[in-house]
């Protein structure tokens, strides 16, 4: 029997057919033969003891244009729902953070993919702190002077926002920088969040992989090289995919996060390494299925969506 799938996401309308992991977890939804409604965050509701949103149920083709077709949109009890993905880009702002705040009240009744109280709790950059023998020397502070501590320490060092996404605000400050206070100054003007600093590894010059795990499993990987005189490998900012194959300490670090993040039924899962080092888990929407199907052949979305049939019919 389908079940009945409701996609918290940005805009569908504006994705790239080509690219957008939630798209193409939403196409294969519909292909198993479950019905598909898509909101925007800013469309939940929560109104007199119930989780709801002004949704459309949508019909998805690979098709440059015309990708998706919708009915009108209505309001959708989301604790009717089989599935709800929480889906949206960050920034992992308040906003993001009520959202998870609301699905908490449907799950796990309803399955909320990935699970939003550990969404909350484990941020991509925060969630790698327990994991220290497999990370780079990294701080988390607002002090300038314990800052310039770390930088003195490591010399070569990576400055970015503690809730920032898609390469964004990322700077890499070397020996002989002279920018970190008017960064700090820039930075501090804008939140009140502390920073994150982690020593600098040169292997991104040859990528920063980026390894997709579904229910704390590994199932492939793509490497996403730097544009030339860029620091920041990320897609969105001109990275360029290639494929690439898991090494066993790759493997290994897989099998030290595996067991929590199913645990915490985080069940699409993106992890960052760079040479040896695990530099980030991204919980929140990470990226990358299309990319490893077009390289490997593997079509992560079926396997995803093998695991949520999986725990729906237990």
């Amino acid at each position: 029997m389908g079940l009945q799938v409701a996609f918290q996401m940005d805009p569908i309308e504006t994705v790239d057919i080509d690219a957008d992991s939630s798209f193409r977890i939403a196409i294969e939804a519909q292909e198993r033969g479950h019905k598909v409604f898509v909101y925007t965050p800013d469309k939940l509701i929560f109104r007199e003891g119930r989780v709801m949103a002004l949704a459309r149920e949508v019909s998805l083709q690979r098709v440059r244009g015309a990708h998706a077709s919708f009915s009108e949109e209505r309001h959708l009890d989301l604790a009717k729902m089989d599935v709800v993905w929480l889906r949206q880009d960050p920034p992992f702002d308040m906003g993001y953070i009520t959202t998870t705040h609301l699905l908490d009240m449907i799950h796990p009744a309803t399955l909320v993919v990935n699970d939003p109280f550990w969404v909350r709790n484990y941020p991509e950059k925060l969630l790698v702190l327990g994991f220290k023998d497999l990370t780079p020397p990294t701080m988390i502070a607002r002090d300038l002077a314990t800052i310039r501590d770390f930088k003195a320490e490591h010399g070569d060092v990576i400055l970015k926002p503690l809730y920032g996404n898609g390469g964004a605000g990322v700077f890499r400050l070397d020996p002989n920088d002279r920018n970190l206070a008017s960064l700090h100054e820039l930075f501090t003007g804008m939140s009140r969040e502390p920073l994150i600093v982690q020593k600098y590894l040169p292997a991104v010059s040859k990528g920063d992989k980026r390894i997709i795990l579904v229910d704390g499993t590994p199932i492939g990987a793509i490497n996403r090289v730097p544009a030339a005189g860029e620091t920041r490998s990320n897609m969105h900012v001109g990275g360029r995919p290639e494929p690439v194959s898991l090494t066993e300490r790759d493997r290994e670090i897989c099998a030290a996060i595996g067991p929590l993040l199913r645990e915490k039924g985080q069940i699409f899962v993106g992890i960052d390494v760079i040479g040896d080092y695990l530099t980030e888990i991204n919980v929140t929407s990470p990226t990358g299925l299309q990319e490893l199907e077009r390289f490997d052949g593997i079509n992560g979305a079926a396997l995803i969506w093998e695991a949520i049939e999986a725990r729906r019919a237990g």
